[in-house]
């Protein structure tokens, strides 16, 4: 996909933390909480809820009353004459859910999208199917998030089996694999700098967590939870998580909650909502592509180039590149057929460091792509990630800054 007329107002977007699971956010509907931050989020931006034509929700995990989606979202918020779709894409719903509402700015007459992916990966359904022809007409089951990060009905293979495959054949070592995940960790050390400075350029901070009655305070969010200190003699300790391989607990991402929140909309519209006018975030392209089967980290170079491809540019153009790498490996094999340095990509920090809650993992990525660009004075910037069944998605953003 190309875009010619879509824009993102500058501070038109924001982030939860996002907590490891089984941590704060565990027992949450995704939904409800969603809308809470977004309602949060929009005072303090001075935006009106009324302004959204269309709402756009990221949703992978199901929660209870999720089957009314968008529409349900959207009241929550105050947007009650609002609806949209409900995407569920793996790991690629927030840069799909972007690419979806851009293309309905691209054929619209000046539509104002409200994007929101959220996900808790913590207590994930369990659900049972019917099966008339079983014994005694007993059912199937099936535990949403934990059987299907361990098997790919297509490929028969679980995600961590994707990663030792592309190491495999890439010849890419657990010594690389951990150079580069400490490499990550230092990354993320920048964004905590100076008070985080640069996680509370979009963070929603802090965020008191009631209990299921909505009563009591039972935690204070005011950073990402669940980030372990990382050296390089604890990952030299840790065992591969399957028997022979190369890929440890401490050279992949952790499953997480939490919520993002993206505005997409027309350059005029943008300007009307943004927080600076001067400053210009366009949505160019975006790409998406399928590896082989059971090389899920490969497919973020193919989704990378047909993105950049649809842009017009090259690699060398790109000033700032994020990925979703919940493998080590993803970054090291992208590097090395892209030609790109480790150390030229993911600054501070990335989702192998601070985790995976599904949808809102690419949304946060690419908030973190507009806000280091406008850091560094604009130009181009690149998100790319693999998602589940050895897909990939990819999305192109230029700012003009000053």
């Amino acid at each position: 996909m190309l875009f010619r007329r879509t824009y993102i107002p500058y501070g038109g977007y924001w982030s939860t933390p996002f907590c490891r699971w089984q941590g704060s956010f565990a027992h949450l509907n995704a939904i409800p909480f969603a809308a809470e931050i977004a309602v949060r989020a929009l005072q303090e931006r001075d935006i009106s809820p009324e302004v959204f034509d269309t709402a756009y929700l990221g949703l992978t995990v199901p929660q209870q009353h999720s089957f009314y989606g968008a529409s349900w979202l959207s009241g929550l918020i105050g947007a009650e004459s609002t609806t949209g779709p409900v995407i569920s894409q793996a790991c690629a719903t927030g840069a799909r859910v972007v690419a979806g509402a851009a293309s309905e700015v691209e054929v619209g007459t000046d539509p104002v999208i409200l994007t929101i992916t959220t996900d808790r990966c913590s207590n994930g359904p369990h659900v049972l199917y019917p099966n008339p022809l079983g014994p005694g007409g007993k059912g199937d089951a099936e535990d949403w998030v934990w059987d299907n990060f361990g098997y790919d009905p297509f490929a028969k293979n679980a995600m961590i089996e994707t990663a030792e495959n592309v190491a495999r054949e890439a010849g890419i070592t657990r010594e690389v694999q951990e150079e580069v995940t400490l490499m990550r960790y230092q990354q993320y050390a920048d964004a905590l700098k100076d008070d985080s400075a640069f996680l509370h350029r979009f963070m929603v901070t802090p965020i008191e967590v009631k209990d299921a009655r909505g009563r009591k305070v039972v935690a204070t969010v005011d950073a990402d939870e669940g980030v372990f200190p990382t050296t390089a003699e604890g990952l030299a300790g840790l065992k591969p998580v399957v028997q022979g391989g190369t890929v440890t607990y401490g050279t992949q991402t952790h499953p997480a909650d939490g919520n993002c929140g993206i505005i997409v909309t027309t350059r005029e519209k943008a300007q009307e909502l943004s927080r600076d006018p001067s400053i210009e975030i366009q949505l160019l392209s975006y790409g998406e592509a399928r590896a082989k089967k059971g090389y899920m980290a490969q497919a973020i170079v193919p989704a990378a180039q047909l993105a950049l491809s649809r842009a017009g540019i090259h690699m060398e153009d790109v000033r700032v590149i994020k990925t979703h790498n919940p493998f080590a490996v993803n970054d090291i094999y992208f590097c090395r057929e892209m030609g790109v340095k480790p150390e030229a990509m993911n600054n501070y920090g990335s989702s192998l460091v601070w985790g995976h809650p599904q949808a809102p993992t690419g949304h946060r990525l690419i908030i973190e792509v507009i806000e280091e660009l406008i850091l560094i004075g604009g130009g181009y910037g690149l998100f790319v990630g693999c998602a589940a069944g050895d897909t990939g998605a990819g999305v192109v953003i230029k700012v003009r800054a000053g």
